[in-house]
């Protein structure tokens, strides 16, 4: 069992980078295994992407945090399908390589970025759990990595000042507390697993989950709604 992130708000500069090398030590060998046609597999998260979409779009965006690449409108919709484009006539395995690297180098960065570009290593995580669910994997959107992931969303969304949620969580001991915490706004509350909770806070689909949410909408909680 893990401590719950709400007695860590203080940021942690190195856990971004500690995310992206857990998940890639466990998804580089899942792909890298996977025959060529898997790659072509549509994501339901992200509709109109394959696959090899999701991760041409994950390994574009860390490369450009590693080359240190952010001009005016990167990471909007259309500068995601340029990036995506330019990787047309790559290999799947060629994409992958630099997905390790970005994977590999990018945490340093995000580390020194004061914060700024966590939100981008917990948005490759779930992108990975995208990828999992496509393939019918277990463990999407959870694995070794939930503990850092759940940590990361709980300051993000309390940064943000997002809606107040208390999560009562199979994945910890103790509470984990979600969103704004000046008392203004009652706190809803979710019973579940951390796989469930992340698939609602990303917009993902929780069909088939069982959870409990109280004093809330889903739609509400959706960080990138």
């Amino acid at each position: 069992m893990t401590t719950p992130a709400d007695v860590h708000d203080v940021r942690d500069p190195e856990q971004p980078g500690r995310l992206l090398a857990i998940e890639r030590d466990a998804l580089i060998p899942l792909l890298r295994a996977r025959a060529e046609e898997d790659f072509a597999l549509p994501v339901g998260a992200c509709p109109g992407w394959s696959v090899r979409s999701v991760l041409a779009h994950c390994s574009a965006a860390l490369t450009r945090v590693v080359e240190n690449r952010f001009e005016e409108g990167v990471f909007s919709p259309e500068a995601n399908d340029r990036d995506i484009a330019e990787r047309d006539g790559w290999s799947n395995a060629r994409v992958v390589d630099e997905l390790e690297r970005g994977m590999t180098e990018a945490g340093p960065v995000i580390a020194g970025a004061d914060g700024k570009l966590d939100g981008l290593a917990l948005g490759e995580w779930v992108h990975a759990g995208d990828v999992r669910d496509a393939f019918g994997e277990p463990g999407a959107y959870g694995g070794a990595g939930l503990p850092d992931a759940l940590a990361l969303l709980a300051r993000i969304t309390r940064e943000r000042g997002h809606v107040p949620l208390h999560a009562d969580l199979d994945d910890l001991d103790e509470p984990l507390r979600l969103g704004e915490s000046a008392g203004e706004r009652p706190p809803g509350r979710f019973i579940g697993d951390g796989p469930t909770l992340v698939r609602l806070y990303t917009g993902r689909p929780v069909d088939g989950a069982e959870f409990e949410l109280v004093g809330v909408e889903a739609k509400d909680l959706n960080i990138f709604g």
